[in-house]
């Protein structure tokens, strides 16, 4: 097995059989992972602070303790070769500090990107790629110094902190601004002298529809997946539709810019880039997503390489193959108030690939499982899935 100098300096950048992963996070997207690369040869830990979650269930084994316990993560360092994470709230400082013991190929400068939205909307621009309007705020005259320059609508963010809709604002009119209070669970640990966090103020994008691209890279080449289409309701993803039907010069743009990120992080494992695509064509890119996504689940049956199978492959240093779509596909969320319908139902059908995450408890809009339909008509699909009733509490 090559040493961790020859690994992080880029002479060998390959690991194989026996060695181990491990991975920062428990849930589903690290249990798909830990699958991908128990199928490779290739040993699994976990750090997650539930006992049995859904990775620690298909790994070797996992460290019970919190995302920022120090300790935890170094006895993480310690038994693996290579260290990954499943979501981007990590504490890259804790990484760095345990980079003289594993190889941390996807580095803790892509993270500290894409866990400030700030930093996040700066690094995209500097590359030439086309964001909403923003503007930074960090207190509220500099909020009412933005919504002068940019207008209403507008969406506040935390610079930190949010998902799946929280620590967001959408601001219609002055009248909204009564609502700030509500970004404050969200607000990090700094704020201004007026209790203000930092967050960035998003010009309103009227977009045509939500589309996502993946990349994949191993530090030197990088491949994409399909663009595909995102439906979201309450702020979460509901569906995906693959491939996103639009013109060849949209698809161009999004494979275009994909690349370009992918280059200038020097890539190593899954990015996923959040769209809008606007009626006239324009593509604009919303957020990044550090590891493999949510919008990627289709890959697992619809391509010939899945997003988790590029991820692992790409941390290890193993070559990647450009990904080919073998069919359009359908993929839809199973969140707590669908699993009950779902289960009900799948029995009676067979073009259901049904994931279950192992999840322990059910929760209301708590992402349990998801749907992959392959299908030659994915708006017939996409009608003979809403047709069941599981998700009509989405409408």
């Amino acid at each position: 097995m090559p040493s961790l100098s020859e690994i992080t300096e880029g002479r060998i950048l390959s690991l194989g059989r026996g060695a181990t992963v491990g991975i920062v996070g428990g849930g589903q997207l690290g249990r798909m992972m830990a699958i991908s690369a128990r199928y490779m040869g290739l040993k699994v830990g976990v750090l997650d602070p539930t006992d049995d979650c859904p990775t620690g269930q298909v790994a070797d084994f996992q460290i019970v303790a919190d995302y920022d316990d120090q300790e935890a993560i170094r006895q993480l360092a310690q038994r693996c070769d290579v260290l990954t994470y499943e979501f981007e709230n990590v504490d890259a400082d804790a990484l760095d500090q345990v980079s003289d013991l594993v190889a941390i190929p996807q580095g803790t400068d892509l993270l500290r990107v894409t866990q400030h939205r700030i930093h996040e909307k700066t690094f995209i621009n500097q590359h030439g790629i086309e964001t909403a309007p923003w503007k930074q705020v960090d207190s509220r005259f500099d909020l009412e110094a933005a919504l002068s320059e940019i207008g209403y609508p507008a969406v506040l963010k935390t610079a930190t902190g949010g998902y799946d809709g929280h620590g967001q604002l959408v601001i219609k009119s002055e009248d909204d601004l009564e609502q700030l209070d509500k970004l404050q669970p969200w607000a990090g640990h700094r704020t201004s002298a007026d209790g203000f966090p930092p967050c960035v103020l998003e010009g309103f994008v009227d977009f045509d529809f939500e589309a996502s691209i993946l990349v994949s890279g191993n530090g030197r080449d990088y491949v994409t997946f399909p663009l595909v289409r995102n439906d979201h309701r309450n702020n979460i993803l509901h569906m995906t539709i693959a491939p996103a039907q639009v013109p060849e010069t949209v698809a161009d743009e999004a494979w275009k810019l994909a690349l370009t990120l992918a280059e200038g992080f020097r890539l190593a494992g899954t990015l996923a880039i959040e769209l809008f695509v606007t009626k006239n064509g324009r593509v604009l890119v919303n957020e990044l997503a550090p590891r493999p996504h949510n919008s990627g689940h289709y890959t697992i049956e619809a391509c010939s390489i899945s997003q988790y199978d590029a991820h692992i492959r790409g941390i290890i240093g193993w070559d990647l193959e450009q990904p080919r779509l073998l069919s359009p596909a359908v993929m839809v969320n199973i969140l707590g108030q669908h699993v009950a319908a779902t289960q009900k139902l799948a029995p009676s059908h067979p073009e259901w690939n049904v994931h279950d995450y192992g999840k322990a408890q059910i929760k209301t809009n708590r992402k349990m499982g998801h749907i992959t339909v392959l299908t030659e008509d994915t708006g017939r699909t996409v009608q003979e899935l809403e047709a069941t009733g599981c998700w009509d509490d989405l409408d």
